[in-house]
Order: structure tokens, then sequence, then C-alpha cells
């Protein structure tokens, strides 16, 4: 086969390519001249619903911040396919539900390990302190 051919049979993604470059080349040259040009100090500092931002953008957080994301998207995306396997439990039988119930069992078991070791605490060191300090302890009889 040639590549004449090739093209030939292949023009439908010719065309796309050719649209998706000729895309990016407009919406590069042309907001220079359709955009306005004046500025300021007002129009150079950044806009979030009007609220006039405080403080560098650029805050540390804490890593529990992140984690949390993560648990978020893990048990999410856990959602999903319960939805899905909901939606053909007629078709997988009980092979499916025995396999949805061990994936539900391996999250319980990752979302314990988070609990034991802490990630899912939010409270301050110092007030976790105070409160292991202030258990009753069960006295010896």
């Amino acid at each position: 086969m040639s590549s004449v051919d090739a093209v030939a049979e292949n023009w439908s993604f010719a065309v796309y390519v050719i649209g998706v470059l000729g895309i990016c080349v407009v919406m590069l040259v042309l907001p220079p001249f359709l955009g306005g040009r004046a500025s300021g100090r007002a129009k150079e500092d950044p806009f979030e619903s009007g609220v006039v931002g405080q403080g560098s953008p650029q805050i540390r957080f804490s890593a529990k911040f992140y984690l949390v994301a993560m648990m978020f998207v893990i048990f999410d995306v856990e959602a999903l396919f319960l939805y899905a396997w909901a939606v053909s439990l007629r078709k997988t039988g009980w092979l499916g539900y025995i396999e949805a119930c061990t994936f539900i069992l391996i999250l319980l078991a990752g979302l314990y390990y988070l609990w034991k070791v802490g990630g899912l605490d939010w409270a301050p060191a110092q007030r976790n302190r105070h409160k292991l300090a202030h258990k009753v302890r069960p006295e010896n009889s």
C-alpha cells in the first residue's frame, strides 16, 4: 500500500489533526489583538469573587490535607465500582457478589489501617496529649 492510499483512507483523521492545529494557532494568535490593552495596578491583582487577596499565594498545607484528598478519591472510586456492580447484579450473580464483598473488605482493611496509624486524627498534637493524659485508668484490684 502506498502512502497516497494510506492518506486517502485516513482523510478524516488528517482533517481532525489539521482542525486541532488550526484551533491551537487561532487561540494563540488572536487574544493579543482582541483583548483589552489597558493596564493598571488594579488589573494586575488576582480577582477572587470580589475579595482582595491577602498574603502570599504559596501557602504550605499540612500533609493531612493530601491524605484526606486521597481517601476521598479512593472511597469515591469505590462508590463508582459498587454502582456499576449494582447495575449489573443479575448478570454477575454470586461470583460478582463475592467479588464485591472482597472489594469492600479490602477497603475496610485500608480504612482500619488509616484509623490505627492516626490518619483520621485531625486534632493538634497538644490536644491529643491532653486527652491521653486525662484518660481514666482502671485501678488494679
